[in-house]
């Protein structure tokens, strides 16, 4: 009697991660012949560390995301640090004017006041809404960057609020008027750029782990907030001083971040880039040629912009109503229409 002869086949899985077959890397090699075996193709710290990183940055990174995604977030994360720290040193200063730790103080008279500067900001960010709206997702990269600037403005507002007690009421309504700007804006144009930084219907994805960066950001940030406030307790010059480099600091964060960002959507000032680059050199740009090109600060703070330029967009109104033209306007429009339908 033969021995019959078992021929033993190696079945062999091999794990992959990543986004696109230029970006893809080898995790692990499993053997289920003669027995399982699991050979991780990398170091247990290299997969603690992946594993500590998905809480912070979208699946398939970084082939998910556009490639200003990363210098964006770093710029971004490092002004949202020094926001935090800034916000130990107002705070302090708000609670200080009024009236905490004061035996004259009255907690219905600070109840009233805080109340009066929350229903300010309430109303101003409606107002804003309703004015700036629908100017929101055109211009994300201007209003990004006008909003921390509003929000450098609402903390002055709180740090200058001891110093003037018979106008506090009024300083304070206006710094919550200034961080309902930032709050409005801020959220409305984050949206936008989650759009923007998304290449596979990940927005959702990427909005958490902006969250989970933010939150990171902020509990650094309140930690070294209150080592400063404790250090420059007692000392006006050290706590202007901290807050001016601060907010300098801050302002050029803010501005590096929003010119890593190249834009593929158009508005009127890119469409009036690429209309007259086109025109004048028949030469279409990228996004990321208009980007250098475009303003990111509001029109009325620049210099650039002089009589000797001129830009399409500031001539050419793009969905405009036919209905909200004058007498004037219509007369020429329909003149030239009916000049074009004749010569056809």
């Amino acid at each position: 009697m033969e021995a019959s002869k078992k021929t033993e086949q190696q079945l062999i899985i091999e794990e992959w991660n990543g986004s696109s077959s230029t970006k893809l890397f080898k995790t692990a090699t499993i053997t289920l012949s003669p027995s399982p075996q699991i050979h991780r193709s990398t170091n247990r710290f290299n997969h603690v560390w992946r594993r500590f990183l998905d809480a912070f940055v979208p699946e398939g990174f970084p082939g998910s995301v556009t490639p200003d995604y990363v210098p964006f977030q770093v710029w971004d994360s490092l002004q949202g640090l020094s926001t935090y720290i800034r916000t130990m040193l107002s705070t302090q200063a708000l609670l200080s004017a009024i009236g905490v730790g004061e035996k004259s103080a009255t907690i219905i008279g600070a109840t009233f006041q805080w109340f009066l500067r929350d229903l300010t900001g309430m109303l101003g960010g409606i107002l804003f809404t309703f004015y700036q709206g629908s100017n929101l997702d055109s211009n994300a990269k201007m209003w990004r960057l006008v909003a921390d600037l509003m929000n450098d403005l609402g903390m002055l507002m709180d740090l200058l609020s001891p110093l003037f007690p018979s106008a506090f009421i009024f300083i304070v309504c206006l710094g919550s008027l200034s961080r309902s700007v930032t709050g409005v804006a801020s959220g409305a144009t984050r949206a936008a750029l989650t759009q923007h930084f998304a290449l596979q219907n990940n927005a959702a994805d990427i909005s958490a782990k902006e969250g989970s960066q933010e939150t990171m950001a902020t509990m650094i940030g309140m930690a070294l907030g209150m080592l400063l406030a404790h250090i420059t307790t007692e000392n006006p010059l050290a706590i202007w001083f901290s807050f001016l480099s601060l907010t300098m600091f801050h302002m050029y964060a803010n501005y590096k971040a929003v010119r890593c960002l190249a834009l593929d959507s158009l508005n009127f000032e890119r469409s009036s880039i690429l209309l007259q680059r086109f025109i004048e050199t028949g030469q279409v740009l990228s996004p990321k040629q208009v980007s250098t090109i475009e303003h990111v600060l509001p029109v009325w703070t620049t210099l650039r912009l002089s009589k000797s330029v001129k830009l399409l967009h500031m001539d050419v109104k793009l969905g405009l109503r036919v209905s909200s033209l004058d007498h004037f306007e219509m007369a020429n429009l329909l003149n030239s229409a009916g000049s074009v339908y004749r010569k056809g």
